[in-house]
């Protein structure tokens, strides 16, 4: 998903937004002497928020209102559903930064512990695969990283990423959605679009040990600032009746599956995980083509993935096998 190089917003830009977070009037003049500032500063800091995805409504005489509450992130209640996940897991939240990603992954050369959790309210710079950029507002998104580190090396790593996909449909079924599915090798979708992304970044040696940081983007209810920038079918989770409230649950649940996922892929690599991930494939036995970096487009049908997690297609020149790397696969 395409995202707009924004300004990143002020720290006082964040506290006024926490005090407006509840959806109710509150003047400028409350706010100031609040926060102990004057009323120009806190009009300065609200211009503009509408390009992080929200829609602030001022009145003259009532003040100011967020036209929907926001939902902060609450390591508490994260910890609270994310189960026995919770003792292997050492979360942060930052209410910005360029990219969980790239700062996990500075933190996980310092020696950041595995299970470390980055999740931020607003990323100025996500990252997507292919080198695309992830788009998502404030407070109706779910962007994070997780740390994990491997005794095995790099080499053992292979189809990670669709283990992760696992785990992602795991959490989603806990939630009640049921319509969710994979598409090789790395996207969620729902029926109407792209509801989550997969970004993983490794460091180590071919033969170990290794550390990979898991990026995760879910949409959980898109406004239409945000869908502006989007240049693919997009959906959300509020697509799915799930609301904006329980944006802590959505995650504690994300992070109870990936731990599990995690030590599942650690004792026993992505061949248990294969026959789950084929069963929520949504390409599974179906015609699709591939675009390869040099332009080259290859038809087949979808016959599942190898025990590394590489797809096979079923071509008019017999069977291929295709790693990620650049190729995309849509449907034909």
């Amino acid at each position: 998903m395409k995202q707009a190089e924004y300004d990143t917003p002020k720290p006082l830009t964040f506290s006024l937004l926490r005090l407006l977070a509840d959806g109710e009037f509150h003047s400028g003049e409350e706010m100031a002497h609040s926060l102990g500032l004057s009323r120009a500063s806190v009009h300065n800091a609200l211009q503009d928020v509408g390009r992080y995805g929200i829609t602030l409504h001022s009145v003259r005489g009532r003040g100011y209102q967020l036209a929907q509450p926001l939902h902060w992130l609450d390591a508490a209640q994260i910890a609270g559903h994310a189960g026995e996940a919770r003792d292997s897991l050492h979360l942060e939240i930052l209410d910005h930064a360029a990219s969980s990603n790239a700062l996990l992954l500075q933190r996980a050369t310092q020696g950041a512990a595995s299970g470390t959790v980055l999740a931020v309210e607003w990323q100025s710079a996500g990252r997507g695969r292919l080198g695309r950029t992830w788009h998502s507002g404030l407070g109706n998104a779910l962007t994070f990283s997780m740390l994990w580190r491997f005794e095995c090396g790099l080499a053992a790593l292979s189809g990670l990423s669709l283990g992760v996909g696992v785990a992602m449909l795991r959490a989603l079924h806990e939630l009640g959605v049921q319509d969710a599915g994979l598409k090789w090798p790395n996207d969620v979708l729902l029926p109407d679009g792209k509801l989550a992304g997969i970004l993983l970044e490794a460091q180590g040696d071919m033969l170990g040990p290794s550390a990979v940081v898991i990026g995760i983007g879910m949409n959980l209810a898109l406004p239409p600032q945000t869908r502006e920038h989007i240049e693919q079918a997009a959906s959300d989770l509020a697509a799915c009746g799930i609301p904006l409230q329980q944006r802590n649950r959505v995650m504690g649940l994300l992070l109870k599956h990936l731990v599990a996922v995690m030590r599942e892929f650690a004792a026993n690599g992505f061949a248990p995980l294969r026959a789950e991930w084929e069963n929520d494939h949504l390409f599974q036995q179906r015609p699709a083509k591939l675009l390869l970096p040099d332009g080259k487009c290859i038809e087949g049908v979808v016959r599942g993935v190898t025990a590394e997690g590489a797809l096979r297609l079923e071509t008019a020149h017999g069977m291929q096998v295709f790693n990620a790397g650049e190729v995309s696969l849509r449907r034909v």
